[in-house]
């Protein structure tokens, strides 16, 4: 990856997860492949953990698992981060969806659509993906859809 396309992916992970994310997301330095469209844009970024984001023509990022783990190290609260309990990780390990009655934790500042990562309470990653309702509609709602998962981790 060449800088100015580390540079814009950088921008991009600030503006939609906070300053500094870009760093920790596409460190210097660090070999990574892009895979980009026929007009240049690009489309994939992967490391040798795995597929870090895809870039989506809505110009937001969709993490994949191995960019939600360095998502996980940027701070001690994790940005855009959404907690479960013993009783709704396997099923969100496995990739299913988290409903809002099982979160016990959800950052304020997730709204409907943001991409976000899922915990475990004790720190694990369980999966990433895409907010339903906003982080307190989470936590106040019993029933419903709280995150639609796109992948879990193994």
């Amino acid at each position: 990856m060449d800088d100015s396309h580390r540079t814009f992916l950088q921008r991009i992970a600030d503006y939609q997860f906070g300053r500094g994310v870009g760093e920790t997301l596409f460190p210097p330095g660090e070999a990574m492949t892009v895979t980009t469209t026929s007009s240049g844009r690009p489309r994939q970024v992967r490391a040798d953990e795995g597929r870090l984001v895809s870039y989506g023509t809505d110009g937001r990022f969709t993490l994949g698992t191995a960019g939600g783990e360095r998502l996980q190290t940027t701070a001690s609260e994790t940005p855009y981060r959404v907690v479960v309990g013993d009783e709704s990780e396997p099923f969100v390990r496995d990739g299913r969806n988290v409903f809002a009655k099982f979160v016990s934790v959800a950052d304020e500042r997730i709204r409907p659509r943001d991409e976000v990562v899922v915990e475990h309470e004790d720190g694990r990653l369980l999966a990433v993906g895409r907010a339903e309702l906003s982080g307190e509609g989470m936590l106040d709602f019993e029933t419903g859809m709280a995150v639609f998962v796109r992948e879990g981790a193994e």
